[in-house]
């Protein structure tokens, strides 16, 4: 008999990874070529041709024994920690060190890191719908409790005045996407300056500390010059979790960081307590190689020129058919409205042509469809006809 707790969570398994599986199906019915599955942010680029050299190069020249070992740090090699500060140093005009810096399994293991050494059962934290749906599963893991601030569907930035009345003295910390997994929206500078006067009034109100968590996996997939702000810039309670699955196309590889700065309140123990974390969540350590690889790459990015051509093809397509969303400034989704309120109904009725995309539920704002845009352009552009036809029964 599984726990009570795995009973809800299996009954509420994500939609995206069940879409995902409804496309394999279909595939094996009609042809991988006949089936238009936008479910899944899984990157459709190849890694840099840096990534296999590096891979070569290290498996040649390191010491098997010791590549392959556990580090002697769970926050990863000193040298790999060392570097990736140094590489933000020059980006970002910060000034961490490898004390700041702790290597993790990929962006979303950095958040279970970060929640498991933050929070108490009870402890609330706030995002912004639409968010990633497992945002809640991750709160809910060390009992704590997500609490969503209603969608901007004009824009899709926050609301702020209803972010500010949603902070109680339980309110532990903030998650941010940016860019947006699912709308593809960048939050502008004014946005986080504002988040950041709201979050410094609310801790001196209550004598807590409130802690801003930055996810930012899609943080290099930003098109036409948009600047992504830097979160710890503007506020010192930040913490950074960062994956290199869509900026080196390696989310199977689970790589990642977080960054506490030591402007963060408590650092010190919080650093102590992430490195813990990582270990007894079973992480003990990030993969020995992929640390030793991201070193060696730190420069290197995906040729973002594909996604672009991806985004605006399938943007521009779809306005013509006759649906409605906002042009993406990141990420590789649009979010598109759904043209009858009930979105779920719209998800099955693509399903007869084969287009697979996710409910806007499953990201906290029904009304709305994810298409992921990380595919192959021929995909896009043989799809674009049964979305038109798709159009055409709701006209």
């Amino acid at each position: 008999m599984i726990s009570k707790k795995m009973e809800n969570m299996v009954a509420n398994s994500s939609a995206i990874r069940a879409m995902f599986e409804e496309g394999n199906r279909l595939a094996k019915l009609y042809g991988a070529e006949n089936v238009y599955d936008f479910s899944l942010g899984n990157p459709n680029v190849p890694a840099p041709d840096a990534v296999k050299k590096a891979i070569l190069d290290i498996l040649e020249e390191e010491d098997p024994v010791a590549l392959h070992g556990y580090t002697n740090s769970n926050a990863g090699y000193e040298d790999v920690r060392q570097a990736v500060a140094d590489s933000l140093n020059d980006r970002f005009g910060t000034a961490f060190s490898a004390h700041n810096i702790t290597m993790t399994v990929g962006a979303a293991g950095g958040l279970n890191v970060i929640l498991k050494a933050l929070l108490n059962p009870g402890d609330e934290v706030i995002t912004f719908a639409p968010y990633f749906g497992e945002y809640r599963s991750y709160v809910n893991n060390y009992d704590g409790v997500l609490i969503a601030v209603s969608p901007n569907t004009v824009d899709f930035q926050p609301k702020l005045d209803e972010f500010e009345e949603k902070i109680t003295p339980k309110t532990r910390a903030v998650i941010v996407n940016t860019p947006n997994n699912p709308t593809g929206v960048v939050y502008s500078e004014e946005t986080i300056l504002k988040i950041a006067a709201i979050l410094e009034k609310k801790q001196k109100e209550y004598q807590t500390d409130i802690y801003l968590i930055s996810d930012e996996p899609y943080r290099e997939l930003a098109y036409d010059g948009v600047e992504v702000p830097y979160l710890t810039k503007y506020y010192a309670n930040t913490i950074v979790g960062y994956s290199y699955s869509k900026s080196l196309s390696l989310p199977g590889e689970r790589i990642g960081y977080l960054v506490i700065p030591d402007e963060a309140a408590d650092s010190e123990n919080l650093i102590a307590a992430a490195n813990v974390a990582n270990r007894i969540l079973g992480f003990v350590n990030a993969p020995t190689l992929q640390q030793k690889i991201v070193k060696a790459c730190l420069n290197e990015k995906t040729d973002i020129s594909y996604y672009n051509r991806n985004r605006e093809t399938l943007y521009q397509g779809l306005k013509e058919s006759g649906y409605t969303c906002i042009k993406p400034e990141g990420a590789f989704y649009l979010f598109v409205k759904s043209p009858v309120e009930d979105e779920k109904a719209f998800v099955q009725a693509a399903k007869k042509y084969n287009i697979l995309v996710v409910p806007g539920s499953s990201f906290g704002c029904p009304g709305y469809v994810r298409i992921a845009y990380c595919v192959a352009y021929e995909t896009i552009v043989n799809a674009l006809p049964k979305f038109a036809l798709l159009a055409e029964e709701y006209k």
